[in-house]
């Protein structure tokens, strides 16, 4: 039974991994198109918030959950559905981020219809497109919509965040330059 979910897990990985170089994937393209945002803007802020390196890429991953500065990855949405439960649970939901996005359930909870739809990677990523259009009507830059997605108190964190961000945004908007004609 592990065995087909291990090649399950390894055929989306791939799909990811092969998407990633060539564009932002569909599922970022559709979101970001929905929310008026440039798709690279959002599968720079997956990257930054749930990268993980596969093979040597940085891939977003949709089971991820920072609890209480801690950082989760799980295999599937299952798992990371009932973890993300037993979070809450012990943690005040302040200290709880989900999703491609990072998506924190005690500012943002509501935007879902219950804390496992954070998981789904459309619903997440539809969220995140959300929020980061919210913070660029507010500040009318992307990079400085990035850092307050993040932290919108500002300072150090979101300093640091939108360093990150950037090196990400960039590395993308050459790769998309590099696979799109003139």
């Amino acid at each position: 039974m592990a065995a087909p979910r291990l090649i399950g897990l390894a055929l989306i990985l791939v799909t990811f991994a092969a998407l990633a170089d060539e564009f932002p994937p569909p599922a970022y393209q559709l979101a970001a198109h929905g929310a008026d945002i440039p798709s690279t803007v959002l599968f720079a802020i997956a990257l930054q918030e749930s990268g993980i390196r596969v093979r040597g890429r940085l891939l977003p991953w949709p089971w991820t959950l920072n609890i209480a500065g801690t950082p989760y990855r799980f295999a599937n949405r299952q798992a990371a559905c009932q973890a993300l439960l037993q979070a809450l649970a012990r943690h005040n939901a302040t200290r709880i981020d989900a999703g491609l996005g990072q998506t924190n359930l005690g500012y943002h909870g509501q935007r879902f219809s219950s804390p496992c739809e954070a998981l789904d990677p459309y619903r997440n990523l539809a969220v995140t497109a959300e929020l980061l259009r919210e913070q660029h009507a507010a500040t009318g830059d992307w990079v400085l919509a990035a850092g307050r997605y993040h932290r919108p108190a500002g300072g150090a964190p979101a300093a640091r965040y939108r360093t990150g961000f950037s090196r990400q945004l960039k590395r993308l908007q050459v790769s998309f330059e590099q696979v799109t004609p003139p």
